[in-house]
């Protein structure tokens, strides 16, 4: 079992940050650390498959036959016989790539599933579509799309894939576009960098504040907390 990103200390670090943040905006800031956010399935498949396609052709470049066993025959050689003997050979190294192919495809399936293996081999592209798509799935299933002045941001980590992304709702969107958040992203994955998540999260968090207490300042006598301040731990899919 891996160890969890956040501590309980830094649960609570991360919660008082979120909830220092919001006295200030009518802003919600929530926050999500996922395990990972896919199993990425296909990618053992993948290199098992292009594996046992082109690794016979490589070894066959570089020399490597696959040959029929010796074939003796007593007497006088016919022309049937010959041509049987040039089908037997022909079978052979057929068969013989073939079961070259299928040692190759279930090596490499067992290889590649092993889960930090499966992760180092998964193009990073994909990684990150994965982890924008969880992110986006999680804004709506955690309905940050339903506050009441539609002023939700989402922080989101991905742990084993050690990514991250911020989601602002569209009133938020609407007064600080993508770049005006690239102070709060870097401040975050420094914090990751460094073994220090729950530092990387308070600093993101307190930028995010500056943000939306700038354009959505507190209204001290009509503020609710609209989400919760916890930070929700999503397991492995």
């Amino acid at each position: 079992m891996s160890t969890p990103l956040l501590s309980p200390a830094d649960l609570a670090v991360v919660e008082a940050a979120v909830r220092a943040a919001e006295v200030r905006t009518t802003g919600e800031i929530y926050c999500i650390v996922a395990e990972e956010s896919s199993d990425y399935h296909a990618t053992p498949l993948a290199w098992a498959v292009g594996v046992a396609l082109l690794a016979p052709a490589l070894l066959l470049a570089a020399g490597l036959h696959v040959t029929a066993p010796d074939m003796v025959l007593v007497g006088g050689w016919t022309a049937d016989q010959v041509e049987h003997v040039g089908e037997a050979t022909a079978r052979a190294a057929l068969i013989g790539t073939l079961v070259m192919q299928a040692l190759l495809f279930l090596a490499t399936l067992l290889l590649v599933s092993i889960p930090p293996v499966r992760r180092a081999l998964t193009p990073r592209g994909l990684k990150r579509a994965r982890v924008r798509r969880r992110a986006e799935e999680q804004f709506l299933a955690k309905n940050l799309h339903l506050t009441r002045e539609r002023t939700g941001v989402l922080i989101y980590v991905s742990a084993a894939e050690r990514m991250a992304e911020l989601i602002a709702d569209e009133a938020v969107h609407a007064q600080a576009p993508d770049g005006t958040w690239d102070q709060a992203m870097a401040a975050l994955t420094a914090g990751l960098a460094r073994g220090e998540p729950a530092a990387g999260f308070a600093a993101a968090i307190g930028r995010c504040g500056d943000i939306l207490a700038r354009h959505f300042p507190a209204r001290p006598a009509d503020n609710p907390n609209e989400l919760s301040n916890a930070v929700v731990i999503l397991p492995r899919p």
